[in-house]
């Protein structure tokens, strides 16, 4: 590559075009994550302490707070505007990072002295459930997975299929007339067409970039070591370009998508979408209102909630939200 980046090296920036995500160390401080979480025992009314407490194996929770990634994780929005093309053309409603946790406790009936095979994880998906998907849909621009815990292997780690970059783009580009979030044959192409699986393992404060079209799913978390990240997406102002009328106006997320349907940045890749774009409603919004109308009360009165509840497994939870 001949064009420069404000903080990716050439080495990250050839990762992202044979992998499909780069993974930045230490982009935001274990001190800074400590104090985003500090709350969140008491929101989810469990006692980190008391396993027996722990009633959910996942949760994905509703946020509280916000704040803009430029001011939190500078290095990683220096980072993101690398690979989508610049600061310019990120939407300014997607420019801050939230609470809302996403967190894997695993359940007993995982044991730690066994692991879960990728092809045998049942949720594989692409992100972006509030939108019916083309091509260069604009909604979901890049995939992003802050770890505000620690990440260990076999701990409940996101599994990603590489691979899936290719197949879902071209999947995409064969139904110009866009594509409903649960109509993808999501698990058919990860566990028939996939051969390469990468767990998500990292240190606290530090921050995964991925395509957006990386398949990925939440996995067992046999250890029950506490994991806990969020998932903010990135919207650009508008959709994705794969004919520029010069090559090195390409952002490095374009540039992947076009090598996985075989154009070359030079000629680029003609794409012309057949109907309307339209926004899609998702249960979990549903879900997380209840969850958060429950956090709100247990913070007010500044106890947590011993009370336990029936077990949700990881499964019923994605089901529950529609995936």
């Amino acid at each position: 590559m001949t064009r420069r980046y404000k903080v990716l090296t050439d080495e990250q920036v050839d990762h992202f075009l044979q992998h499909g995500f780069i993974h930045l160390p230490q982009a935001f401080t274990p001190a800074q994550a400590d104090e985003w979480t500090r709350d969140m025992w008491v929101r989810l009314g469990m006692d980190p302490h008391d396993q027996s407490t722990w009633t959910r194996e996942w949760t994905n929770m509703p946020h509280h707070k916000t704040e803009l990634v430029s001011k939190f994780a500078p290095t990683a929005w220096d980072a993101i505007c690398d690979l989508v093309g610049g600061a310019e053309r990120i939407d300014d409603d997607k420019r801050s990072w939230s609470d809302g946790f996403i967190v894997n406790l695993g359940s007993e009936e995982f044991p730690p002295e066994r692991t879960t095979h990728p092809t045998e994880l049942k949720r594989w998906h692409c992100d972006g459930d509030f939108f019916l998907h083309f091509l260069d849909s604009p909604e979901q621009g890049l995939l992003v997975v802050p770890l505000f815990s620690d990440v260990v292997p076999n701990g409940g780690g996101t599994i990603i299929a590489p691979e899936g970059v290719g197949h879902i783009a071209r999947y995409l580009a064969a139904h110009p007339e866009g594509v409903m979030p649960t109509a993808f044959p999501f698990h058919d192409i990860a566990v028939n067409q996939c051969k390469n699986y990468v767990e998500l393992t990292g240190k606290k404060g530090d921050v995964i970039l991925l395509h957006p079209l990386m398949l990925h799913t939440a996995s067992r978390n046999h250890l029950r070591a506490v994991r806990v990240i969020t998932n903010p997406p990135i919207s650009l102002t508008e959709p994705f370009k794969f004919k520029r009328s010069s090559s090195e106006d390409y952002s490095l997320v374009e540039l992947k998508t076009m090598r996985e349907l075989g154009a070359d940045a030079s000629e680029g890749y003609d794409f012309k979408l057949v109907g309307e774009r339209k926004e899609v409603v998702p249960l979990r919004l549903q879900i997380q209102a209840k969850w958060k109308a429950e956090e709100l009360e247990r913070m007010r009165v500044l106890k947590e909630n011993g009370q336990k509840r029936g077990k949700q497994t990881l499964d019923e939870a994605w089901e529950a939200i529609g995936y």
